[in-house]
């Protein structure tokens, strides 16, 4: 089934901020920078020279899609304002799509392979990491959590694949393993948005513009200045 749809993705869960451009959840531009936390200096200036490169304006777009987290409160906060912002603006739908099961889908996608399972970690602090367990197909085995990592992390499951800027965590602790499969280009990225946004808007699963929020899975705790 064809869908003639125009969406823009944004994704800053993590230190990523990534944007894409999707017709028919195929990606025509894409704009992405890891440079730490410069969502809030970059997010607009990527926007605007997707649809620059794509020669489209922003009125064409027919839903903007953002990832709902869990990961970085203010990126999620950046991201989640732009979104909606956009939407207001343009009087268009909102499709919040969640950032681990995009990343399991970017995996499995890789991968093809139905006899693995996919695990997509977020960078939390110290050893933990946000995360969740999907198969192939992304459905869900273990709900979103967050997990502080240790020898018996997931070992009641064989064959997963471990990706996300949180899997370095989880490799060092498994060194040597090799029943287990190690991803480092699968991350938060809108690039992996694009088809689950396409299918999210065939089915007008859209979110109120009003009242969502991200999905911060933890409550934000500010860091107390210390005086020496």
């Amino acid at each position: 089934m064809n869908f003639m749809n125009l969406i823009l993705n944004i994704e800053t869960a993590t230190s990523a901020c990534s944007v894409a451009l999707a017709k028919d959840g195929v990606i025509i531009a894409s704009k992405e920078a890891n440079d730490g936390q410069v969502h809030a200096e970059k997010i607009t200036v990527f926007i605007k020279e997707l649809m620059e490169k794509a020669s489209v304006s922003l009125s064409t777009l027919d839903a903007i899609a953002v990832g709902t987290g869990p990961g970085s409160y203010t990126g999620l906060r950046i991201g989640t304002a732009t979104a909606k912002g956009l939407c207001y603006a343009l009087n268009k739908p909102l499709i919040a799509v969640p950032t681990l099961k995009a990343m399991a889908y970017g995996a499995a996608q890789k991968l093809k392979r139905e006899d693995v399972l996919y695990c997509p970690m977020i960078d939390a602090r110290r050893l933990e990491v946000y995360t969740a367990l999907f198969d192939n197909t992304g459905k869900e085995i273990i709900p979103v959590h967050a997990e502080i990592l240790d020898a018996t992390s997931f070992s009641e499951y064989k064959s997963i694949a471990f990706f996300g800027d949180g899997m370095p965590k989880m490799k060092e602790l498994f060194a040597g393993d090799t029943t287990k499969i190690w991803l480092d280009d699968i991350y938060a990225s809108s690039l992996n948005m694009c088809k689950m946004a396409e299918e999210m808007f065939a089915t007008k699963t859209f979110s109120d513009v009003a009242y969502y929020e991200p999905f911060y899975l933890k409550d934000f705790v500010a860091g107390k200045k210390i005086i020496s």
